[in-house]
């Protein structure tokens, strides 16, 4: 039977609910290694009237059916403040999953082809969300390896079919996984010593949640902006994001995984560590869905788990590569031993940012996984 290619109505939440339940239900039903995001949160990504993501971007999303039957689902996605900011004329491709079947996987790409340059676009890359807080990357190392609720998993015949299909290499992110030492380190202990005194600083945690907004809320948003400004892609976030972002994640992180450095003298923010029990398994087990028994399980990875994911680190650039990060490690790791906690899974780090990449010499580690945003031009 010919793949039949369906356009879906944005606005519909249950053509959208489809879209989002076709990896979960079909196409990584058996897979222990697939982790689904929460359905509810992706359902509201991808609708312009829930993601304030829509203020700047515009999306499209198709299904491949066979027989009748999903077969495949891609977004097509385009972020004009990335494209101004970048001077070009770029579409994303992301959200793609695919059966191994040639002639499915060409359809969504000619789909999403096809409506970017009915758009003006000249390039497309991918995967790539809305932003950067959405999953981004197609794994092309580490199929065997428990995915995180930050990241795409997918099959190892993905990265095939696009390179099939004449999209090249952009640009890769590597993950690790960091076993957690029982003592912090002593030459980063020195070092955190040395970089207090120097610079002025101070590590800060909290057992409010309101007051931790209240202080920091919009801080902690504003300095990942200017943290992240130069890396591949980055999108900044807008006062409306921040706002969304701020109510989506705080209210719900465990205050003992999160470390403020700010300076001694007035309190300003210089850097901040956010990590989170990992909740792999508990989404594996259901299956992205907080009903009927999902919110037990979610709960319980909050208390009883032996990995947490390290979702972000950001440091103000004036004070990188200058210890500054060393800080926050030894403020958190009596903190992860205390949970109990024996490894970490880092996030998904672009390969040529060795800003980042060299703080985990600290620690025995291995990188596990890759993945690669491909692109290609239209």
């Amino acid at each position: 039977m010919a793949v039949e290619i369906r356009q879906l109505d944005p606005t519909n939440r249950r053509q959208l609910l489809k879209f989002v339940q076709f990896p979960i239900d079909t196409l990584y039903r058996n897979s222990p290694y697939y982790v689904p995001a929460l359905v509810t949160d992706e359902v509201d990504t991808l609708d312009p009237t829930k993601n304030p993501a829509f203020d700047f971007c515009e999306s499209a999303y198709w299904m491949a059916y066979r027989n009748g039957k999903p077969v495949g689902r891609i977004a097509g996605i385009i972020n004009r403040i990335v494209n101004e900011r970048a001077d070009k004329q770029e579409a994303r491709f992301g959200f793609i999953d695919f059966i191994d079947d040639a002639e499915v996987a060409d359809s969504l790409i000619t789909a999403v082809a096809q409506w970017g340059r009915s758009k003006g676009m000249k390039q497309l890359t991918g995967p790539l969300g809305f932003t950067d807080m959405d999953r981004e990357g197609m794994l092309i190392e580490g199929f065997d390896e428990v995915g995180t609720q930050a990241t795409f998993y997918n099959h190892p015949y993905y990265p095939k079919h696009i390179e099939r299909m004449g999209f090249v290499k952009d640009v890769d992110w590597i993950e690790l996984e960091i076993k957690i030492p029982q003592e912090i380190p002593e030459k980063m202990v020195r070092i955190g010593e040395i970089v207090k005194k120097r610079h002025g600083l101070t590590t800060i945690r909290y057992t409010n949640r309101k007051q931790l907004v209240a202080d920091y809320g919009d801080a902690i948003f504003h300095l990942i902006n200017e943290a992240y400004d130069s890396l591949f892609g980055y999108s900044p976030l807008t006062e409306k994001q921040i706002k969304h972002y701020i109510t989506l994640y705080l209210p719900f992180l465990p205050l003992d995984d999160i470390s403020l450095i700010v300076k001694e003298d007035g309190g300003e923010l210089i850097g901040v560590g956010i990590s989170i029990p990992s909740l792999s398994k508990a989404l594996i087990k259901s299956r992205g869905r907080l009903l009927p028994l999902g919110w037990w399980h979610l709960l319980k990875a909050f208390h009883h788990n032996d990995t947490v994911d390290l979702l972000l680190v950001a440091v103000k650039p004036e004070y990188q590569n200058k210890g500054v990060n060393s800080l926050l490690f030894t403020d958190l790791i009596p903190s992860y031993n205390k949970h109990g906690y024996k490894q970490a899974e880092s996030g998904h780090e672009l390969e040529l940012n060795h800003k980042v990449l060299q703080q985990w010499d600290y620690f025995e580690h291995r990188q596990h996984k890759r993945r690669r945003a491909f692109t290609k031009a239209l």
